[in-house]
């Protein structure tokens, strides 16, 4: 049974990336069912910001923080002022995102010749995965990760490499979010019409293929936010279809690599835990 929406009610929820898109679609969710929702994108965004905040039903429940994820110094700001408008942040959902505009593999050289360093996917990366890690909260954390995080087999190298390493950051945050009570779980949306898909979205539509839509992501989004049973979980929302796939992941390893080597993983890990975690190696300078 789906949770209860009503239970938002009261809630602080922070939404990266919030004024447009999924993000939006998310605040307008959260805010319907009685969640205090704060707005946390760049500065470029804040007309967008505050139209969103005027559409809704009550705007003193809403609050706009410019906010480059990948700055320190703005997450420090974000939070405090969340904390200081509405006394605690219960729920974050880090789903600010960006995809490059230009291929990686497309080398630039200077005017001496020598390769020049691919800024913007280093950005990229920096938006995608580094934003993500920038984020923090003692109640539910919902990280947007992207079927690509599972497959991946376009040549959109930052992206890619960036979502899975949200699935990377979901998994591995998982004994920690435990031992302090926070649930960390993802949501992985396949083709939904946004700016990011904005390119192709007609084709897609024209060759008849499913699609989500941007309420279909927000609701799984906000359910996984307040699922108390789910922690470590990830669900792929696809063609309005949502299910959980980390579960399933899991069950199928002995499949995927063997039996035995499935055995010795299972052993290492026993190892680890025994140990309070993987032991670190000393820094070498």
């Amino acid at each position: 049974m789906p949770p209860d929406l009503r239970s938002l009610s009261s809630k602080t929820v922070i939404v990266t990336g919030g004024a447009n898109g999924i993000g939006a679609q998310a605040i307008r969710t959260f805010h319907e069912n009685g969640a205090n929702i704060v707005i946390a994108d760049l500065p470029a965004t804040r007309s967008a910001a505050e139209d969103l905040i005027s559409s809704l039903s009550d705007s003193s429940r809403a609050l706009y923080v410019p906010t480059d994820i990948s700055n320190w110094d703005n997450m420090k700001l974000l939070y405090q002022q969340s904390i200081d408008r509405f006394g605690g942040v219960d729920i974050v959902i880090a789903n600010a995102g960006a995809m490059e505009s230009k291929e990686f593999y497309d080398f630039e050289r200077d005017e001496n010749g020598e390769l020049k360093e691919p800024v913007e996917a280093h950005r990229i990366v920096d938006i995608n995965l580094k934003g993500a890690m920038n984020n923090g909260s003692r109640g539910s954390i919902v990280l947007i990760a992207s079927t690509s995080g599972y497959f991946g087999g376009t040549s959109i190298v930052s992206y890619i490499a960036s979502k899975h390493g949200i699935i990377g950051l979901l998994r591995s945050s998982q004994r920690v979010a435990n031992h302090l009570g926070v649930r960390v779980n993802a949501v992985a949306p396949f083709f939904t019409p946004t700016h990011i898909t904005g390119s192709y979205s007609q084709k897609w539509m024209e060759r008849g293929l499913p699609a989500n839509s941007v309420e279909d992501v927000a609701l799984a989004i906000v359910r996984t936010s307040i699922d108390s049973e789910m922690k470590g979980h990830c669900c792929l929302v696809a063609g309005k279809k949502t299910r959980e796939i980390e579960d399933a992941r899991a069950r199928l390893v002995p499949q995927w690599i063997g039996a035995d080597m499935a055995q010795l993983m299972t052993e290492g890990g026993r190892l680890f835990d025994e140990l309070g975690g993987y032991p670190l190696p000393k820094p070498r300078i």
